[in-house]
């Protein structure tokens, strides 16, 4: 019996290992995934916030400056705020941006998290305990929330985490990344195409 104990023991441990770690990386896939959902929804309403503000001052607090939209500091604090099991400084960046058709950041065509216009970035600042700006720029200006408008933009999310294996059993950690798309709530026709005279310019 103690060979048979001895033979088995190791096996079920580690059965059970792994049942503890492949819930707690179900329990980071669902957080990602639900904190998306959550920035790209808030950014979508948030068509009309303008560009972002600084405080001016000596030492001014982490703020999206003005080269970048308030919708992109919208998305940031909404999934800041969320109410999600994952550590947040297990996230690595969240991107906000105008998607393309495919939902990916620009410019059409594009099936990657690279980008180069109407894009910014935000990672957590584990000392400020914030979500802070990193980099990018995207006009407010140019944000097209005209309803029936075939140029009205989609907001995309894009957030990707580092889950670390808490046993070590199965390496370091696997990257995680969730992406969700959301098209702009529509703003009133006088204020809701680029050129005119509207709050978020």
């Amino acid at each position: 019996m103690a060979v048979e104990a001895a033979l088995v023991t190791p096996l079920l441990l580690l059965l059970l290992m792994g049942i503890i770690e492949m819930s707690l990386m179900m329990r980071d896939t669902v957080s990602t995934n639900s904190s998306v959902r959550t920035g790209a929804r808030s950014a979508s309403a948030a068509a009309g916030a303008g560009p972002g503000t600084c405080q001016a001052s000596a030492n001014p607090p982490p703020c999206t400056p003005a080269s970048a939209p308030a919708v992109a500091q919208v998305a940031a604090d909404a999934i800041q705020r969320a109410g999600s099991a994952m550590p947040k400084d297990s996230i690595s960046w969240i991107l906000v941006y105008s998607a393309n058709p495919d939902g990916y950041p620009l410019p059409a065509g594009n099936k990657s998290t690279s980008c180069s216009t109407k894009c910014v970035k935000y990672v957590w600042d584990k000392g400020l305990n914030k979500f802070r700006y990193s980099s990018g720029s995207w006009s407010s200006a140019s944000i097209n929330a005209c309803v029936n408008d075939s140029g009205r933009e989609s907001v995309g999310v894009i957030l990707q985490a580092q889950h670390k294996w808490l046993t070590g059993f199965f390496g370091n950690g696997i990257t995680l990344q969730e992406r969700s798309v959301m098209q702009f709530e529509p703003l009133p026709n006088e204020s809701c195409k680029p050129g005119t005279a509207n709050p978020h310019a």
